[in-house]
């Protein structure tokens, strides 16, 4: 499960915008809304989420679900080991070595 806020924080921390994330994921740009606009957990068509958190994995968002492992031991997100998200996100001001200005 994945909830609304997650889901934020997975976009925010890819540094890309709902569109984007509707291009990675084959969702369209509503669905997104919708789903980011979720009181808590993203209740929706299963296919969709599933397409939602592969897309998110993909990019290199690891989910973190209830109980487990985690510094906090709450929900939240994270970077995989070795992501790029000036890659993933397509900078087009970033400098050579994925690093920003």
């Amino acid at each position: 499960m994945i909830t609304a806020p997650q889901l934020r924080a997975a976009r925010s921390l890819l540094g890309i915008d709902q569109r984007r994330l509707a291009e990675l994921s084959g969702l369209s740009v509503p669905t997104i809304q919708r789903m980011e606009a979720s009181g808590s957990i993203i209740r929706g068509n299963v296919d969709s989420l599933m397409k939602l958190i592969a897309a998110l994995e993909v990019a290199g968002i690891e989910l973190i679900g209830e109980g487990a492992a985690s510094q906090g031991g709450g929900r939240g997100v994270r970077l995989k080991t070795g992501f790029d998200p000036v890659r993933a996100s397509d900078a087009g001001d970033a400098e050579p070595g994925g690093t920003l200005p």
